[in-house]
């Protein structure tokens, strides 16, 4: 059997931080949920995700936009594929995350389904 994609979802506001869990797993995927960026680049090179939702907002020393500089720096979540989860909804923030190495970017509120299927694009074959 094979396993389940895991997940990885770095969100500060608790109650879209649940939400995003509740609509991965339902999927049948394994879902790590972290609210800070310390917290996300410590997960994901210790253990890299499979993908890994990120919002850019982020309280701490590392937003958004340096945590996906940083798994693209790290030979162990270099290819992992990041999709950004946020508010931000301008183009210097869609560039800064795409220079960042961010592979999609969805604003809040974002479509469920949409984003369903933005992981499934990702799966490994």
């Amino acid at each position: 059997m094979m396993r389940p994609m895991r997940i990885l979802v770095v969100e500060d506001q608790d109650s879209i931080r649940r939400m995003i869990e509740a609509l991965v797993q339902a999927r049948g995927y394994a879902v790590t949920a972290v609210a800070n960026g310390a917290k996300a680049i410590d997960v994901a090179t210790t253990d890299p995700p499979d993908l890994v939702l990120l919002d850019l907002m982020l309280p701490g020393q590392y937003d958004g936009f340096e945590v996906c500089k940083r798994l693209r720096t790290d030979p162990s979540t270099r290819t992992v594929p990041v999709v950004i989860i946020s508010a931000l909804d301008d183009s210097d923030s869609r560039a800064r995350a795409a220079e960042a190495g961010a592979n999609a970017y969805y604003t809040k509120p974002f479509s469920p389904i949409a984003l369903l299927k933005e992981i499934e694009r990702h799966k490994k074959a």
